[in-house]
């Protein structure tokens, strides 16, 4: 009699598109999908660890109170020279505020996470010792955050080389490799007929909604006023945010964006030559990298894409 097929996990990168994640994992526990090794990148990582420690529920709870509106909030502006945020004290808050598990040992799952080497431009492959520390590292969107020095190596966002890390999970272990791929650009269909039915499809976003979305811009661009050297010159805080945004992207969104761009072009590389037995590609084409207060919707879109899987995953699974 064959062995059971062990199955590995792996969470991409995709910023707020994150939360589609626990949608994933919550239609996979319905089906009573084992999961033995988990294989994260950038957010990816970070729900890896909560679920891999038994807590991706309270994360959950945590996420729908707050809504996404308050997350900027565990993000602290520093001096750019390396980056603009420097997330150290907040992800330990946001990590700590759900486990008290420190270390990868203490893992209910098997977990790596993948970070990028700054320098030789190497992925490296986090598996051991501190969670939060490696949790820092490879969630260091380059530009935004601050890069991580672990082990004299400075390293930054996973996604740089790796944002779909399926290799990283075959070499675990895992028989069977489920894979999340955020960055897929496929809209929602819920979203596509609000937008083409009830707004129009040229609508620009209502002046609520544009400075909901800036919120970090306008705390950044406060900072920069500060600063010396900085736009302390330029009364930035007094721009209308629809005006602005018509006008051309802020900062954060070029950055976030043109990021979002190489991911996508590297996964689809990295996929073709490392396939997944499973790939899940959840419809948020239409989410912004900083839409943080779509949380219900993303959780929704993964769970979706998961259940349109299962058929097939179970079908893997029972095979000799």
């Amino acid at each position: 009699m064959s062995s059971p097929k062990t199955v590995g996990l792996v969470l991409g990168c995709g910023a707020s598109r994150g939360w589609a994640h626990i949608g994933v994992i919550e239609a996979l526990e319905e089906a009573n999908i084992p999961i033995d090794f988990i294989a994260g990148c950038s957010v990816g990582g970070y729900i890896g660890a909560l679920y891999a420690s038994g807590k991706i529920h309270s994360l959950k709870e945590f996420l729908l109170r707050m809504n996404g509106k308050k997350i900027f909030s565990y993000l602290d502006v520093v001096f750019p020279r390396s980056g603009l945020l420097n997330g150290s004290r907040r992800v330990h808050e946001l990590f700590s505020m759900h486990t008290d598990m420190q270390s990868f040992e203490e893992l209910e799952i098997p977990l790596v996470m993948v970070a990028t080497d700054l320098e030789r431009g190497e992925k490296v492959v986090l598996k051991t010792g501190n969670l939060v520390e490696a949790l820092r590292a490879t969630m260091s969107y380059p530009g935004l955050f601050a890069p991580v020095c672990i082990k004299g190596r400075w390293l930054v966002d996973g996604g740089v080389v790796d944002p779909v890390p399926v290799g990283v999970a075959r070499a675990m272990g895992a028989g069977v490799v489920i894979a999340v791929d955020l960055n897929s650009r496929i809209v929602s269909h819920k979203s596509q007929f609000h937008r083409e039915i009830l707004t129009g499809p040229e609508q620009l976003p209502s002046p609520e909604e544009n400075k909901k979305n800036h919120e970090l811009f306008e705390r950044m661009m406060s900072f920069y006023a500060g600063s010396e050297g900085g736009l302390k010159d330029k009364p930035i805080t007094n721009i209308d945010p629809s005006r602005r945004l018509s006008v051309a992207p802020d900062i954060i969104e070029t950055i976030m964006t043109s990021i979002s761009i190489m991911q996508e072009r590297i996964t689809r590389i990295n996929l073709a030559v490392d396939r997944p037995d499973i790939l899940i590609q959840p419809r948020l084409g239409e989410l912004k990298m900083m839409n943080f207060d779509r949380v219900e919707h993303a959780i929704e879109e993964g769970y979706i894409g998961a259940k349109e899987k299962l058929e097939d995953i179970q079908t893997l699974l029972a095979s000799v």
